[in-house]
């Protein structure tokens, strides 16, 4: 019976055990620092867990307040709980049935520094209770940028008329949802590519890299990459082109031609004038051999 007895307690335990590892916990995981341009827009990623396992998102509340204040909301799909100072300006981009909670802020000012922090509400159960945990040891704080950063352009030291340059025009941002544009002094659509990534937690990099053909007349020109965030901001960088000309041998090419051509009509010139000489001499010593041997007859006689 004593046997019994402990293989019960043990299966209760272990079933205890192992619901609540299934069930999962009140977890929120939030990157902690992200820069923030001034009256662009930031992206906070954001991902949780809660006890009651799978929800669809029907069940479930989010809500963004600052640090500890619950009541200082600035996210709420009530927007008239929101604060002032927020309203219109956040949402949510996740859903929560599948524990996404990243927020997005828009049009950002200097005062939103946070730390802001996750809040999920389960809807009521059958028996009436509200299921609820703020998130506080896991908030995310925002570093104002009150400029933009500027774009990087790598390349070649210098380019080659006639070949394919390629100058990449590199930009750090933390707004996902309204990746700033990039566009060039010069070239066409036809010679951009472009890649967008992220470096690592809610940071991203957006990326051009330009191809084209320089000209002789492109040597010493700039090209200029500019990128504009979202909410109208500019920053630009500047490369200046230094174009090596194709080696052109026809300054010695052409004289070299021109004066071979030269000599050799003038050696033709000379061999056919020497020929016509050796003949009209021949023809001369041929008559005046004639003439002699009628001169030698007469005497004869």
């Amino acid at each position: 019976m004593d046997k019994d007895r402990k293989m019960m307690m043990f299966g209760l335990l272990l079933a205890a055990f192992t619901s609540s590892v299934f069930a999962g916990e009140w977890k929120a995981s939030v990157v902690s620092s992200l820069d923030a341009l001034v009256s662009s827009c930031v992206v906070i990623p954001c991902s949780f867990t809660h006890p009651e396992g799978i929800l669809p998102t029907s069940k479930l509340r989010g809500i963004w307040h600052i640090s500890n204040q619950k009541e200082q909301r600035v996210y709420h799909e009530d927007g008239s709980q929101v604060l002032d100072s927020f309203k219109g300006r956040t949402k949510l981009l996740g859903h929560l049935g599948q524990n996404n909670c990243t927020l997005e802020i828009i049009d950002i000012k200097d005062h939103d520094n946070g730390p802001f922090c996750f809040r999920i509400e389960l809807t009521p159960s059958s028996t009436g209770t509200l299921e609820k945990f703020s998130f506080v040891e896991e908030c995310a704080n925002l570093k104002m940028l009150p400029d933009p950063l500027k774009p990087k352009l790598t390349h070649l030291k210098s380019a080659i008329q006639g070949l394919p340059f390629m100058v990449t025009c590199t930009v750090a941002h933390t707004c996902p949802s309204h990746v700033p544009k990039l566009t060039w002094s010069r070239g066409t659509a036809d010679g951009i590519v472009e890649l967008h990534r992220e470096i690592h937690a809610g940071n991203w990099e957006i990326q051009s890299v330009l191809t084209f053909i320089p000209e002789e007349k492109d040597d010493h020109s700039d090209v200029t990459c500019t990128a504009t965030f979202n909410g109208g901001r500019t920053s630009s960088e500047t490369v200046k082109l230094y174009v090596k000309r194709t080696e052109n041998y026809n300054h010695i090419i052409i004289p070299t031609v021109a004066a071979i051509g030269t000599a050799l009509i003038f050696a033709v010139f000379i061999i056919f004038m020497v020929k016509k000489y050796k003949n009209r001499i021949a023809e001369l010593q041929a008559q005046e051999g004639s003439m002699w041997n009628r001169l030698s007859r007469l005497s004869r006689r």
